[in-house]
């Protein structure tokens, strides 16, 4: 896809990765942005940079589970500014913890923002993409769509869900000449996951880095965005050796001091199964 000269929606794009993701848009020749988040002071931080670039922004501080307010905004938006040739489901949210210590409120707000919120403007927009048979849409899974790891099931089962709806839509919406893409980056440094306790020997990457990794894969039509080595390398792992990867994941995961004895108990449920 050739960005330049065309109009994008990035969802979650006061911070992190949706917010390089929106800049690195501005660099390279959109021209115009429409941003969407909840934190509308953080928003109008973000226009202000990408401004700069001499990029119209238009800011929509919307909240993806009010699902109604979304779609009257989107709805206005595409009325007011134009057609949207691109758009990027950015918007999400994580929460750590061992299952059996979860919460359901946190499950219900990721399985809410993730996935649902992530439905609501993508059947919007793709409705009205249909209709122009020309798009770009680009939802953000993580390296974590492809292999689950322990202290994070829900968010790894709202990311494996992307993929699969990712994929869905990559063949019903084809006929309409809409591109559908999967972004897959690994830890990134960013004030969601500082909060989080890191797996160890994960190298986090910068947003940044994300953000220029999808642009090239926007100029080859790649259906899956792989970011970084450690993603090649665990999907790669996963394909081959699914079993030391479960190792190494038990091993590394935070919180815990009995990593060898929870990979002994698997070992033995696997041997009786």
């Amino acid at each position: 896809m050739n960005i330049q000269g065309k109009t994008a929606l990035v969802t979650g794009a006061s911070r992190g990765i949706g917010r390089a993701i929106a800049l690195e848009l501005a660099q390279n020749g959109v021209k115009r942005l429409l941003l969407l988040a909840r934190d509308e002071h953080r928003l109008a931080e973000v226009a202000i940079e990408i401004e700069a670039f001499g990029v119209e922004v238009i800011t929509l501080a919307l909240d993806l589970t009010h699902v109604v307010e979304v779609n009257i905004a989107l709805a206005k938006a595409w009325r007011d500014h134009g057609p949207i040739h691109l758009l990027v489901n950015c918007a999400g949210v994580a929460h750590q913890s061992p299952f059996l210590q979860s919460h359901l409120s946190q499950v219900q707000e990721e399985i809410n923002i993730n996935l649902v919120g992530m439905y609501t403007v993508t059947r919007l927009v793709a409705r009205r993409m249909a209709a122009q048979r020309e798009g770009r849409i680009v939802n953000v899974s993580s390296l974590m769509g492809k292999v689950a790891a322990p202290t994070m099931a829900t968010y790894s089962a709202t990311k494996f869900a992307i993929l699969g709806f990712t994929q869905a839509l990559r063949g019903e919406l084809a006929a309409y000449n809409i591109r559908v893409m999967a972004l897959l980056p690994s830890l990134t440094d960013t004030d969601m996951v500082r909060e989080l306790q890191w797996f160890r020997w994960v190298v986090p990457m910068t947003p940044e880095k994300v953000a220029q990794v999808l642009v090239a894969g926007l100029r080859r039509e790649s259906p899956e965005i792989l970011v970084g080595w450690q993603s090649h390398l665990a999907v790669w792992c996963n394909r081959i050796a699914p079993m030391l990867l479960e190792k190494i994941l038990l091993i590394a995961a935070p919180g815990s001091n009995n990593r060898q004895k929870r990979y002994q108990l698997l070992k033995n449920a696997r041997a009786l199964s």
